[in-house]
This record gives C-alpha cells, sequence and structure tokens, in this order.
C-alpha cells in the first residue's frame, strides 16, 4: 500500500501493523515514493542477518578466500582474446 507524507505520520501504528501483515508500506512525498516501511522480519531478510551477524562478516579475512573466488570464475580457454591487427581508420578532425 501507499500513504502520503501526512497521512503515514497520523496513522503510524497502522503503517506498521500493515508492514507486518501485508509487506512493505510505500510513502510519498510530493506524489513520489520516498520511503518504504518493512516489518523487522522483512528487514532481516533482506539485510541478510543470521544469528545477529552481517552475511558477509568475514568473507575478506583471508587471501585463501579471494584466491577461491578468482579460481571459480570459468576458464577462458578457448575464448580467442586477439586483437585484429588491422590499421584504423582514418578520421578527419
Amino acid at each position: 500500500m501507499s500513504w502520503t507524507l501526512a497521512r503515514a505520520k497520523n496513522h503510524l501504528s497502522d503503517v506498521i501493523r500493515q508492514a507486518i501483515d501485508q509487506g512493505p508500506q510505500a510513502i510519498s512525498i510530493d506524489g513520489h515514493e520516498a520511503a518504504v516501511v518493512v516489518s523487522k522480519a522483512d528487514f532481516d531478510h533482506f539485510r541478510g542477518v543470521f544469528d545477529d551477524r552481517p552475511i558477509f562478516a568475514g568473507v575478506a579475512d583471508s587471501a585463501n578466500d579471494f584466491k577461491a573466488f578468482l579460481m571459480s570464475i570459468p576458464s577462458l580457454d578457448g575464448v580467442d582474446l586477439a586483437r585484429d591487427q588491422a590499421p584504423a581508420r582514418d578520421v578527419d578532425i
């Protein structure tokens, strides 16, 4: 549902209840969506929280993680990466 800012201020408890029961509630200012109220459960889901810690905590703790990431990139074997050696065209400036 979408709320104007004035209406959301006057009915904040309704906005929060609907965010919990029905999902995100958009709040608009001058006809443009400016904010969204979401339930704590949705917020935690979108944020990627697990056991009160961010999902990316510790990812960059070791060079091995970065090496594993690079090694997981698909091989470029068989891909022609040769550059065309033909001279560039003349351009009048």
